[in-house]
Protein backbone atom coordinates (compact mmCIF):
# COMPACT_ATOMS: atom_id res chain seq x y z
CA UNK A 1 0.00 0.00 0.00
CA UNK A 2 1.12 3.14 -1.19
CA UNK A 3 2.20 5.81 1.70
CA UNK A 4 3.28 9.23 1.59
CA UNK A 5 6.02 10.69 3.36
CA UNK A 6 5.52 14.18 4.39
CA UNK A 7 8.15 17.19 5.91
CA UNK A 8 8.87 15.83 9.46
CA UNK A 9 9.38 18.11 12.78
CA UNK A 10 13.14 17.79 12.36
CA UNK A 11 13.27 20.03 16.21
CA UNK A 12 11.20 21.99 18.77
CA UNK A 13 11.11 24.99 17.01
CA UNK A 14 11.51 24.16 13.19
CA UNK A 15 8.71 25.14 11.09
CA UNK A 16 10.43 24.53 7.65
CA UNK A 17 12.81 23.21 5.50
CA UNK A 18 14.36 23.41 2.31
CA UNK A 19 14.72 20.24 0.26
CA UNK A 20 18.57 19.95 -0.83
CA UNK A 21 18.86 16.54 -2.62
CA UNK A 22 17.05 13.65 -3.28
CA UNK A 23 18.86 10.50 -2.20
CA UNK A 24 16.13 8.35 -4.46
CA UNK A 25 14.52 9.14 -7.92
CA UNK A 26 10.73 7.85 -9.25
CA UNK A 27 10.94 4.17 -10.08
CA UNK A 28 14.34 3.93 -7.48
CA UNK A 29 13.66 1.05 -4.82
CA UNK A 30 14.31 1.98 -1.04
CA UNK A 31 15.16 0.26 1.85
CA UNK A 32 13.28 0.97 5.27
CA UNK A 33 15.76 3.60 7.45
CA UNK A 34 17.93 4.38 3.98
CA UNK A 35 18.71 7.99 3.05
CA UNK A 36 15.77 9.19 1.32
CA UNK A 37 16.26 12.99 0.93
CA UNK A 38 18.86 15.93 2.83
CA UNK A 39 16.53 18.74 4.44
CA UNK A 40 18.58 22.11 5.29
CA UNK A 41 17.15 24.43 8.38
CA UNK A 42 18.49 27.53 8.76
CA UNK A 43 22.63 26.67 9.58
CA UNK A 44 22.38 22.90 9.69
CA UNK A 45 21.77 20.29 7.02
CA UNK A 46 20.16 16.97 7.75
CA UNK A 47 19.63 13.23 6.16
CA UNK A 48 16.28 11.98 6.50
CA UNK A 49 15.71 8.09 6.48
CA UNK A 50 12.91 6.67 4.78
CA UNK A 51 9.84 5.20 6.66
CA UNK A 52 9.67 2.46 5.18
CA UNK A 53 10.80 -0.02 2.13
CA UNK A 54 9.28 -0.24 -1.42
CA UNK A 55 10.00 1.95 -4.65
CA UNK A 56 9.32 6.01 -5.31
CA UNK A 57 6.33 6.55 -7.07
CA UNK A 58 6.23 9.97 -7.18
CA UNK A 59 8.41 13.07 -5.95
CA UNK A 60 6.29 16.03 -4.76
CA UNK A 61 8.38 18.42 -4.25
CA UNK A 62 11.56 19.39 -6.01
CA UNK A 63 15.22 20.05 -4.64
CA UNK A 64 15.16 23.92 -3.64
CA UNK A 65 11.73 24.24 -2.68
CA UNK A 66 11.34 25.49 1.27
CA UNK A 67 8.00 24.01 2.66
CA UNK A 68 6.32 23.75 6.37
CA UNK A 69 6.40 20.92 8.36
CA UNK A 70 4.01 18.48 7.55
CA UNK A 71 4.19 18.81 3.64
CA UNK A 72 4.08 16.10 1.27
CA UNK A 73 7.30 15.20 0.31
CA UNK A 74 7.43 11.98 -1.80
CA UNK A 75 5.07 8.89 -2.13
CA UNK A 76 6.46 5.44 -1.21
CA UNK A 77 4.94 2.01 -2.53
CA UNK A 78 5.22 -1.33 -4.48
CA UNK A 79 6.51 -1.52 -7.64
CA UNK A 80 3.56 -0.81 -10.53
CA UNK A 81 0.98 0.78 -7.65
CA UNK A 82 -0.03 3.72 -8.53
CA UNK A 83 0.44 7.01 -6.57
CA UNK A 84 -2.16 7.94 -3.75
CA UNK A 85 -2.38 11.77 -5.28
CA UNK A 86 -4.40 12.11 -7.66
CA UNK A 87 -3.51 14.64 -10.22
CA UNK A 88 -4.54 17.92 -9.91
CA UNK A 89 -7.07 18.53 -13.02
CA UNK A 90 -6.07 22.16 -13.47
CA UNK A 91 -2.22 21.95 -13.30
CA UNK A 92 -1.23 21.72 -16.74
CA UNK A 93 1.89 20.38 -15.52
CA UNK A 94 -0.01 17.08 -14.60
CA UNK A 95 0.88 13.90 -16.32
CA UNK A 96 -3.33 13.93 -17.38
CA UNK A 97 -3.72 14.70 -20.68
CA UNK A 98 -5.29 18.26 -21.26
CA UNK A 99 -9.12 18.45 -21.38
CA UNK A 100 -9.60 19.13 -25.24
CA UNK A 101 -13.00 21.77 -24.60
CA UNK A 102 -12.81 22.36 -28.31
CA UNK A 103 -13.71 18.91 -28.64
CA UNK A 104 -16.92 18.99 -26.43
CA UNK A 105 -20.11 20.18 -28.22
CA UNK A 106 -21.18 23.48 -27.24
CA UNK A 107 -23.91 24.20 -24.74
CA UNK A 108 -24.93 27.19 -26.41
CA UNK A 109 -26.38 28.39 -30.02
CA UNK A 110 -23.01 29.79 -30.78
CA UNK A 111 -21.42 26.51 -32.61
CA UNK A 112 -20.04 28.54 -35.56
CA UNK A 113 -18.75 31.38 -33.30
CA UNK A 114 -16.82 29.12 -31.17
CA UNK A 115 -15.18 27.23 -33.90
CA UNK A 116 -14.50 30.12 -35.56
CA UNK A 117 -12.37 31.41 -32.21
CA UNK A 118 -11.03 28.24 -32.20
CA UNK A 119 -9.86 28.51 -35.78
CA UNK A 120 -8.86 31.68 -34.69
CA UNK A 121 -6.99 30.95 -30.86
CA UNK A 122 -6.00 27.55 -30.83
CA UNK A 123 -3.92 26.99 -33.73
CA UNK A 124 -2.06 24.42 -31.67
CA UNK A 125 -2.15 21.92 -28.71
CA UNK A 126 -0.09 24.70 -27.03
CA UNK A 127 -2.65 27.42 -27.34
CA UNK A 128 -5.13 24.99 -26.55
CA UNK A 129 -3.72 24.17 -22.95
CA UNK A 130 -3.00 27.98 -22.65
CA UNK A 131 -6.33 29.57 -23.29
CA UNK A 132 -8.17 26.68 -21.40
CA UNK A 133 -8.91 28.27 -18.09
CA UNK A 134 -10.57 30.77 -19.77
CA UNK A 135 -12.66 28.99 -22.57
CA UNK A 136 -13.42 26.25 -19.58
CA UNK A 137 -14.86 29.01 -17.45
CA UNK A 138 -17.16 29.99 -20.65
CA UNK A 139 -18.69 26.82 -21.08
CA UNK A 140 -19.20 25.54 -17.98
CA UNK A 141 -20.33 28.90 -16.52
CA UNK A 142 -22.94 27.30 -13.81
CA UNK A 143 -19.92 25.44 -11.92
CA UNK A 144 -17.28 27.64 -11.97
CA UNK A 145 -15.48 28.19 -8.86
CA UNK A 146 -13.05 30.40 -9.65
CA UNK A 147 -12.27 33.69 -8.34
CA UNK A 148 -14.65 37.18 -9.38
CA UNK A 149 -11.90 38.23 -11.33
CA UNK A 150 -12.25 35.33 -13.59
CA UNK A 151 -15.88 34.95 -13.71
CA UNK A 152 -15.94 38.10 -14.48
CA UNK A 153 -14.08 37.38 -17.94
CA UNK A 154 -16.18 33.99 -18.56
CA UNK A 155 -18.92 35.82 -18.51
CA UNK A 156 -17.79 38.71 -21.05
CA UNK A 157 -16.62 35.38 -23.22
CA UNK A 158 -19.55 33.85 -22.65
CA UNK A 159 -21.83 36.69 -24.14
CA UNK A 160 -19.38 37.07 -26.94
CA UNK A 161 -19.91 33.27 -28.04
CA UNK A 162 -23.68 33.77 -27.75
CA UNK A 163 -24.37 36.33 -30.53
CA UNK A 164 -22.27 36.55 -34.12
CA UNK A 165 -22.28 39.98 -33.96
CA UNK A 166 -18.74 41.91 -32.20
CA UNK A 167 -19.46 43.35 -28.58
CA UNK A 168 -18.37 47.45 -28.07
CA UNK A 169 -15.52 48.33 -26.67
CA UNK A 170 -14.92 46.27 -23.12
CA UNK A 171 -16.22 47.97 -20.18
CA UNK A 172 -13.53 48.84 -17.91
CA UNK A 173 -13.34 48.17 -14.62
CA UNK A 174 -15.17 50.07 -11.55
CA UNK A 175 -13.29 51.04 -8.16
CA UNK A 176 -15.55 48.37 -5.76
CA UNK A 177 -16.10 51.63 -3.16
CA UNK A 178 -17.16 54.15 -6.30
CA UNK A 179 -21.13 54.81 -7.14
CA UNK A 180 -22.31 51.85 -9.72
CA UNK A 181 -21.16 53.48 -13.08
CA UNK A 182 -24.36 54.00 -15.50
CA UNK A 183 -25.97 50.75 -17.30
CA UNK A 184 -23.16 49.44 -20.33
CA UNK A 185 -25.20 50.43 -23.80
CA UNK A 186 -26.91 47.09 -26.12
CA UNK A 187 -25.00 45.23 -27.96
CA UNK A 188 -24.21 47.42 -30.87
CA UNK A 189 -25.38 46.13 -35.02
CA UNK A 190 -22.61 43.99 -36.94
CA UNK A 191 -19.98 45.36 -38.38
CA UNK A 192 -16.99 44.08 -40.33
CA UNK A 193 -14.61 45.88 -38.16
CA UNK A 194 -12.53 44.37 -36.27
CA UNK A 195 -12.72 44.23 -32.26
CA UNK A 196 -10.61 46.70 -29.99
CA UNK A 197 -8.27 44.62 -28.06
CA UNK A 198 -7.67 43.97 -24.95
CA UNK A 199 -7.17 46.98 -22.56
CA UNK A 200 -4.42 47.18 -19.64
CA UNK A 201 -8.00 46.01 -17.56
CA UNK A 202 -7.51 42.55 -18.39
CA UNK A 203 -11.70 42.14 -19.25
CA UNK A 204 -10.88 40.02 -22.51
CA UNK A 205 -7.75 38.12 -20.84
CA UNK A 206 -7.68 34.63 -20.01
CA UNK A 207 -6.12 34.38 -15.97
CA UNK A 208 -2.99 32.76 -17.72
CA UNK A 209 -2.57 35.72 -19.57
CA UNK A 210 -3.10 38.21 -16.95
CA UNK A 211 -0.88 36.35 -14.58
CA UNK A 212 2.17 36.30 -17.11
CA UNK A 213 2.02 39.65 -17.81
CA UNK A 214 1.69 40.98 -14.41
CA UNK A 215 4.60 38.81 -13.40
CA UNK A 216 7.00 40.96 -16.43
CA UNK A 217 5.05 44.21 -15.46
CA UNK A 218 3.38 44.31 -18.60
CA UNK A 219 0.24 46.12 -19.51
CA UNK A 220 -1.09 44.05 -21.61
CA UNK A 221 -3.01 47.09 -23.88
CA UNK A 222 0.70 47.43 -25.49
CA UNK A 223 0.48 44.14 -27.06
CA UNK A 224 -0.91 43.67 -30.21
CA UNK A 225 -3.56 40.54 -29.88
CA UNK A 226 -3.77 38.09 -32.55
CA UNK A 227 -6.86 36.48 -30.87
CA UNK A 228 -10.53 36.86 -31.67
CA UNK A 229 -11.44 40.66 -31.91
CA UNK A 230 -8.01 41.13 -31.33
CA UNK A 231 -7.67 39.46 -27.68
CA UNK A 232 -3.75 38.75 -26.44
CA UNK A 233 -3.16 35.06 -26.08
CA UNK A 234 -0.11 33.48 -24.16
CA UNK A 235 1.84 33.25 -27.09
CA UNK A 236 1.35 37.23 -27.75
CA UNK A 237 2.70 37.97 -24.63
CA UNK A 238 5.94 35.37 -24.75
CA UNK A 239 6.48 37.17 -28.16
CA UNK A 240 6.18 40.37 -26.84
CA UNK A 241 8.45 39.52 -24.17
CA UNK A 242 11.44 37.87 -26.37
CA UNK A 243 10.88 41.15 -28.61
CA UNK A 244 12.55 42.82 -26.18
CA UNK A 245 9.77 45.31 -25.62
CA UNK A 246 8.71 44.32 -22.90
CA UNK A 247 10.33 47.52 -20.42
CA UNK A 248 8.19 49.69 -18.02
CA UNK A 249 6.36 52.01 -20.19
CA UNK A 250 7.15 55.40 -18.78
CA UNK A 251 5.54 57.39 -16.24
CA UNK A 252 2.87 59.76 -17.56
CA UNK A 253 2.88 63.47 -16.18
CA UNK A 254 -0.25 63.47 -13.22
CA UNK A 255 -2.90 64.11 -14.97
CA UNK A 256 -5.67 66.43 -12.82
CA UNK A 257 -8.21 64.19 -10.81
CA UNK A 258 -11.58 63.34 -12.42
CA UNK A 259 -14.23 64.50 -11.78
CA UNK A 260 -16.33 61.95 -9.23
CA UNK A 261 -18.64 60.30 -11.91
CA UNK A 262 -15.76 59.74 -13.97
CA UNK A 263 -14.04 57.78 -11.28
CA UNK A 264 -16.21 54.73 -11.36
CA UNK A 265 -14.89 53.74 -15.06
CA UNK A 266 -11.22 54.24 -14.57
CA UNK A 267 -8.53 51.47 -15.22
CA UNK A 268 -6.73 49.82 -12.62
CA UNK A 269 -2.74 50.69 -12.28
CA UNK A 270 -0.61 48.11 -14.36
CA UNK A 271 1.18 45.81 -12.27
CA UNK A 272 4.06 47.47 -10.86
CA UNK A 273 8.02 46.06 -12.60
CA UNK A 274 9.92 44.05 -10.71
CA UNK A 275 12.64 45.33 -9.84
CA UNK A 276 15.80 45.06 -11.63
CA UNK A 277 18.34 42.70 -10.06
CA UNK A 278 21.81 44.09 -8.94
CA UNK A 279 24.56 44.31 -11.14
CA UNK A 280 27.56 41.63 -10.84
CA UNK A 281 30.47 42.89 -8.66
CA UNK A 282 33.81 43.92 -11.51
CA UNK A 283 35.69 40.67 -12.03
CA UNK A 284 39.24 41.99 -12.71
CA UNK A 285 41.69 39.05 -14.72
CA UNK A 286 43.86 37.97 -11.60
CA UNK A 287 40.21 37.76 -9.43
CA UNK A 288 39.20 34.15 -8.47
CA UNK A 289 35.67 33.90 -8.07
CA UNK A 290 34.38 31.39 -5.62
CA UNK A 291 30.94 30.62 -5.35
CA UNK A 292 29.63 30.68 -1.35
CA UNK A 293 28.20 28.20 0.21
CA UNK A 294 24.81 27.72 2.35
CA UNK A 295 26.15 28.40 5.39
CA UNK A 296 27.84 31.52 4.31
CA UNK A 297 25.25 32.51 3.02
CA UNK A 298 22.63 32.27 5.17
CA UNK A 299 25.18 34.13 7.65
CA UNK A 300 24.93 36.86 5.05
CA UNK A 301 21.14 36.95 5.60
CA UNK A 302 20.62 36.09 8.94
CA UNK A 303 23.22 39.72 9.60
CA UNK A 304 21.11 41.80 7.04
CA UNK A 305 18.05 41.09 8.70
CA UNK A 306 19.16 41.66 12.18
CA UNK A 307 20.83 45.31 11.02
CA UNK A 308 17.88 46.32 9.66
CA UNK A 309 15.77 45.31 12.57
CA UNK A 310 17.12 46.15 15.48
CA UNK A 311 18.27 49.67 16.94
CA UNK A 312 21.67 48.52 17.75
CA UNK A 313 23.46 50.59 20.09
CA UNK A 314 27.37 49.03 22.09
CA UNK A 315 28.17 49.58 25.75
CA UNK A 316 31.47 48.30 27.60
CA UNK A 317 32.54 48.06 30.82
CA UNK A 318 36.32 47.25 32.11
CA UNK A 319 36.59 44.06 34.15
CA UNK A 320 39.07 43.35 36.91
CA UNK A 321 39.36 39.40 36.45
CA UNK A 322 42.51 38.92 39.59
CA UNK A 323 40.17 37.12 41.49
CA UNK A 324 38.50 34.66 38.95
CA UNK A 325 42.74 34.50 37.92
CA UNK A 326 43.32 33.18 41.39
CA UNK A 327 40.83 30.49 41.12
CA UNK A 328 41.38 29.18 38.33
CA UNK A 329 45.07 28.95 39.30
CA UNK A 330 44.24 27.13 41.88
CA UNK A 331 42.35 24.93 40.68
CA UNK A 332 42.64 24.82 36.82
CA UNK A 333 45.32 21.50 37.28
CA UNK A 334 42.89 19.07 39.15
CA UNK A 335 39.53 20.44 37.13
CA UNK A 336 41.53 19.23 33.94
CA UNK A 337 42.41 16.43 35.03
CA UNK A 338 38.67 15.71 36.28
CA UNK A 339 37.15 17.06 33.33
CA UNK A 340 39.83 16.83 30.49
CA UNK A 341 39.20 20.14 29.38
CA UNK A 342 41.06 23.31 30.68
CA UNK A 343 38.88 25.44 32.49
CA UNK A 344 38.98 29.35 30.84
CA UNK A 345 37.50 32.51 31.57
CA UNK A 346 33.97 31.68 30.14
CA UNK A 347 32.30 29.70 32.75
CA UNK A 348 32.70 32.50 35.32
CA UNK A 349 31.44 34.99 32.51
CA UNK A 350 28.65 33.40 32.16
CA UNK A 351 27.63 32.63 35.84
CA UNK A 352 27.90 36.07 36.36
CA UNK A 353 25.83 36.70 33.56
CA UNK A 354 23.23 34.33 34.27
CA UNK A 355 22.58 36.23 37.46
CA UNK A 356 22.67 39.65 36.05
CA UNK A 357 20.21 38.33 33.08
CA UNK A 358 17.70 37.23 36.46
CA UNK A 359 18.31 40.49 37.81
CA UNK A 360 17.04 42.44 34.24
CA UNK A 361 15.03 40.06 33.04
CA UNK A 362 14.07 42.94 30.45
CA UNK A 363 17.65 42.00 28.52
CA UNK A 364 16.28 38.12 28.53
CA UNK A 365 13.06 39.15 26.34
CA UNK A 366 12.27 39.38 22.91
CA UNK A 367 10.65 42.33 21.21
CA UNK A 368 7.47 42.13 19.47
CA UNK A 369 6.99 45.52 17.76
CA UNK A 370 4.59 44.42 15.13
CA UNK A 371 2.18 43.07 17.59
CA UNK A 372 2.98 45.46 20.44
CA UNK A 373 4.52 42.95 22.72
CA UNK A 374 7.45 41.87 24.60
CA UNK A 375 7.98 38.45 25.61
CA UNK A 376 9.34 37.70 28.87
CA UNK A 377 11.36 34.63 28.96
CA UNK A 378 10.57 32.46 32.00
CA UNK A 379 13.98 30.40 31.93
CA UNK A 380 17.66 31.15 30.36
CA UNK A 381 18.70 29.97 27.19
CA UNK A 382 22.06 30.64 26.55
CA UNK A 383 23.20 30.81 23.10
CA UNK A 384 26.79 30.63 22.46
CA UNK A 385 28.65 31.48 19.05
CA UNK A 386 31.34 28.83 17.95
CA UNK A 387 33.82 29.32 14.94
CA UNK A 388 34.11 26.41 12.60
CA UNK A 389 37.89 27.08 11.90
CA UNK A 390 37.11 30.28 10.03
CA UNK A 391 34.29 28.71 7.50
CA UNK A 392 31.33 30.18 9.20
CA UNK A 393 29.87 31.09 12.78
CA UNK A 394 27.07 29.19 14.35
CA UNK A 395 24.96 30.39 17.92
CA UNK A 396 24.85 26.33 19.70
CA UNK A 397 21.99 26.82 22.46
CA UNK A 398 22.24 25.99 25.84
CA UNK A 399 18.85 25.10 27.03
CA UNK A 400 18.10 25.59 30.97
CA UNK A 401 21.59 27.36 31.99
CA UNK A 402 19.72 29.04 34.89
CA UNK A 403 20.04 25.84 36.19
CA UNK A 404 23.14 25.04 36.23
CA UNK A 405 26.58 26.22 38.93
CA UNK A 406 30.09 26.69 37.31
CA UNK A 407 31.50 23.48 36.63
CA UNK A 408 28.05 22.62 34.57
CA UNK A 409 28.29 25.36 32.82
CA UNK A 410 31.75 24.72 31.43
CA UNK A 411 31.04 21.07 30.35
CA UNK A 412 27.32 22.48 28.29
CA UNK A 413 29.70 25.05 26.78
CA UNK A 414 32.67 22.45 25.89
CA UNK A 415 29.91 20.02 24.79
CA UNK A 416 28.25 22.42 22.38
CA UNK A 417 31.62 23.87 20.70
CA UNK A 418 32.92 19.85 20.34
CA UNK A 419 29.43 19.15 18.82
CA UNK A 420 29.51 22.23 15.97
CA UNK A 421 32.80 21.68 14.75
CA UNK A 422 32.30 17.76 14.46
CA UNK A 423 29.09 18.60 12.08
CA UNK A 424 26.84 16.82 14.13
CA UNK A 425 24.48 19.93 15.11
CA UNK A 426 20.72 19.25 15.11
CA UNK A 427 18.05 21.75 14.43
CA UNK A 428 17.31 22.36 17.79
CA UNK A 429 20.73 22.79 18.77
CA UNK A 430 20.99 26.05 16.69
CA UNK A 431 17.62 27.42 17.91
CA UNK A 432 15.60 28.92 20.48
CA UNK A 433 18.29 30.94 22.49
CA UNK A 434 17.27 33.79 24.50
CA UNK A 435 20.47 35.78 25.25
CA UNK A 436 23.72 34.92 23.27
CA UNK A 437 27.46 35.24 24.60
CA UNK A 438 30.70 35.50 21.70
CA UNK A 439 33.82 35.08 22.82
CA UNK A 440 36.45 36.13 20.90
CA UNK A 441 38.57 37.27 23.36
CA UNK A 442 41.15 34.33 22.67
CA UNK A 443 41.68 35.26 18.74
CA UNK A 444 42.96 39.12 20.45
CA UNK A 445 40.36 41.16 20.61
CA UNK A 446 40.53 44.49 22.24
CA UNK A 447 36.81 45.54 22.02
CA UNK A 448 33.99 44.17 19.93
CA UNK A 449 30.46 45.37 18.75
CA UNK A 450 29.04 42.23 17.94
CA UNK A 451 25.68 42.07 15.49
CA UNK A 452 22.50 40.72 17.73
CA UNK A 453 21.63 37.72 17.24
CA UNK A 454 17.81 38.17 16.60
CA UNK A 455 15.11 37.81 18.12
CA UNK A 456 17.53 38.29 21.29
CA UNK A 457 17.51 41.84 21.90
CA UNK A 458 21.26 41.51 23.31
CA UNK A 459 24.72 40.01 22.60
CA UNK A 460 27.51 40.06 25.18
CA UNK A 461 31.22 39.85 23.83
CA UNK A 462 33.80 39.08 25.80
CA UNK A 463 37.65 40.36 25.33
CA UNK A 464 41.06 39.74 25.54
CA UNK A 465 42.50 39.62 29.34
CA UNK A 466 45.65 40.76 29.51
CA UNK A 467 48.28 41.84 32.62
CA UNK A 468 47.75 45.66 33.43
CA UNK A 469 49.29 47.92 36.21
CA UNK A 470 45.87 49.39 38.29
CA UNK A 471 45.44 51.28 41.19
CA UNK A 472 44.42 49.59 44.27
CA UNK A 473 44.36 50.09 47.94
CA UNK A 474 46.58 48.52 50.42
CA UNK A 475 45.65 47.13 53.78
CA UNK A 476 46.04 50.09 54.95
CA UNK A 477 43.98 52.09 52.70
CA UNK A 478 46.11 54.04 50.64
CA UNK A 479 46.22 53.56 47.18
CA UNK A 480 48.90 51.31 45.45
CA UNK A 481 50.53 49.94 41.97
CA UNK A 482 49.58 46.28 41.08
CA UNK A 483 49.80 43.58 38.58
CA UNK A 484 46.01 42.51 37.61
CA UNK A 485 44.05 40.60 35.05
CA UNK A 486 42.62 42.91 33.19
CA UNK A 487 39.46 42.76 30.14
CA UNK A 488 36.68 44.50 28.45
CA UNK A 489 33.06 43.38 28.23
CA UNK A 490 30.96 44.88 25.53
CA UNK A 491 27.17 44.97 25.02
CA UNK A 492 25.24 45.31 21.96
CA UNK A 493 21.26 45.32 22.99
CA UNK A 494 18.26 46.63 21.23
CA UNK A 495 17.36 50.49 21.87
CA UNK A 496 13.76 49.32 21.06
CA UNK A 497 13.51 47.28 23.74
CA UNK A 498 15.48 48.97 26.85
CA UNK A 499 17.19 52.36 27.03
CA UNK A 500 20.95 52.72 28.09
CA UNK A 501 20.41 53.00 32.04
CA UNK A 502 19.23 49.36 31.91
CA UNK A 503 22.29 48.49 29.73
CA UNK A 504 24.70 49.91 31.71
CA UNK A 505 23.72 48.39 34.92
CA UNK A 506 23.11 45.28 33.44
CA UNK A 507 26.96 44.82 32.74
CA UNK A 508 27.83 46.74 36.07
CA UNK A 509 26.47 43.36 37.82
CA UNK A 510 28.33 41.28 35.58
CA UNK A 511 31.53 43.32 36.45
CA UNK A 512 30.52 43.23 40.22
CA UNK A 513 29.79 39.53 40.06
CA UNK A 514 33.06 38.60 38.83
CA UNK A 515 35.36 40.98 40.93
CA UNK A 516 33.29 40.41 44.30
CA UNK A 517 31.86 36.47 43.97
CA UNK A 518 33.53 33.60 46.10
CA UNK A 519 34.42 31.89 43.49
CA UNK A 520 36.00 28.94 45.42
CA UNK A 521 32.51 28.06 46.70
CA UNK A 522 31.45 27.31 42.85
CA UNK A 523 34.02 24.55 42.66
CA UNK A 524 33.82 22.46 45.03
Amino acid sequence: MAMTVTMPQLGETVTEGTILRWAKQVGDSIDEDEVLLEISTDKVDTEVPSPAAGTILEILVDEGATVAVGTPLVVIGDAGEGSSSAPDEDDPSSDAPAEDDSAAPAEDDSDETSETDAAEDETSETDAAEEETSETDAAEEETSETDAAEKETSETDAAEEETSEPAPEAKKESDPESEPAADPPKTAPASSEPKPRASGSGALLSPVVRRLAAEHGIDPSRIEGSGSGGRVTRRDVEAFIESGEAQPAPAEEPKAAPAPAAAASEPKEAPPSPKPAAAPAAVAGEDTVVEMDRLRVRIAENMMRAKQSAAHVWTSVEVDYEAVEQVRRRHRDAFKEREGFSLTYLPFITRATIDALEEYPVVNSTFDLENKQRIMHGRIDLGFSVDLDQEGLVVMTVRGADGLRLKGLAREVRRVAEKARSGKMEPDDVSGSTFTITNPGPFGSFLSAPIINVPNVAILSTETIVKRPVVVQDRDGNDAIAIHHIGYLGLSWDHRAFDGSTAVLFLKRIKENLENWDWEQELV
